[in-house]
């Protein structure tokens, strides 16, 4: 059986199906896709490989940011946190607090994401620093820099807050540099899913190849 589950838009089923012709002969390919189809959620440059074969590749042209959100009350946004982390291709994602999480939000890119957890922020912060990562808390409080005009750490983990408490006491005393998005409506905080994306997407602007995208 395919290792994913299908795609579907509009109550069709997408992807690419058997093989046609002459099977590659390159190790990166599943036989069961080549014989099945692939209706992954993968972009087409990995059409067809084993999931295997798509993390080495992954591995090779990952980022050097790391992604961490805190997890003390079953956060739902965690799903949504990994599936962007893998879209921006982050070093790994870490689930601080609660082991458990609800991976449906991350529509199974958690098969191609390293992700590591941490009982506690202080387990994290004694990773970050043995890997030379900054780390910037994402929080709107007082002191903050606005991320549209901070300077992001090229090595760095960035820490997100569950949603309506934001980071933990011990998030913020931990952090490097603490930095917030600038709103402009009535409500005062966004998702936190919606809040990585942001972030994780300024770290892409400052510092990744904008040519090795697909």
């Amino acid at each position: 059986m395919s290792e994913g589950p299908t795609e579907w838009v509009f109550g069709e089923p997408v992807g690419v199906g058997p093989w046609p012709g002459e099977w590659p002969d390159d190790p990166r390919y599943d036989p069961v896709l080549l014989a099945e189809g692939d209706r992954r959620n993968v972009v087409d440059a990995y059409r067809y490989w084993s999931r295997e074969a798509v993390v080495a590749d992954l591995d090779r042209r990952r980022h050097g940011f790391h992604v961490a959100i805190e997890n003390f009350q079953h956060d739902h946004n965690i799903g949504t946190v990994v599936r962007t982390a893998n879209a921006f291709a982050a070093k790994e994602v870490h689930i601080v607090g609660r082991k458990r999480w609800n991976r449906r939000g991350a529509m199974v890119t958690d098969r191609y994401q390293h992700v590591r957890h941490h009982a506690d922020v202080a387990s994290l912060l004694d990773h970050a620093r043995a890997e030379g990562l900054a780390v910037v808390g994402v929080d709107n409080t007082p002191g903050s820099v606005r991320v549209e005009t901070a300077e992001l750490p090229k090595a760095c983990v960035l820490v997100f807050g569950q949603e309506g408490p934001g980071l933990t006491d011990a998030a913020r005393a931990g952090a490097d540099l603490l930095v917030s998005i600038a709103q402009f409506g009535s409500t005062r905080s966004i998702n936190a899913g919606v809040a990585a994306g942001i972030v994780m997407h300024a770290w892409v602007r400052e510092h990744a190849d904008l040519g090795a995208a697909w």
